[in-house]
């Protein structure tokens, strides 16, 4: 299965749980607005939500925020940097999510190639 498998299973799953669970999707809707441009662009603020979820070791965020931060306009250099400072600030447990996550930009960046 791909990494864009991944996701769309996980936003299918996810949107089965809220449909059975209502009150998460008021959750949801925080993320959404709280990722929207405000102060900090949208951009921006995927590429900290990447570096957070390398940090705290959360694969499933790796997946969802590096296709939002390419979705988003990051650039490979731009990903790059964030999960150097994610590194820099998780140590040597987020360097092994940092290469899972070098793992996905490498696949999402592969697909929008094609």
């Amino acid at each position: 299965m791909s990494y864009a498998q991944d996701l769309a299973e996980l936003n299918e799953t996810l949107g089965d749980l809220i449909e059975e669970a209502p009150e998460l999707g008021s959750f949801a809707g925080f993320v959404e607005s709280a990722e929207a441009t405000g102060a900090i662009d949208n951009k921006t603020k995927e590429l900290m939500s990447l570096a957070i979820a390398v940090t705290i070791r959360c694969e499933d965020c790796i997946l969802w925020h590096t296709d939002a931060a390419l979705d988003a306009g990051a650039t490979h250099e731009e990903v790059v940097d964030a999960l150097t400072v994610a590194v820099a600030m998780g140590g040597g447990p987020a360097m092994t999510y940092a290469v899972e996550a070098y793992r996905v930009l490498d696949a999402f960046e592969a697909e929008r190639a094609e």
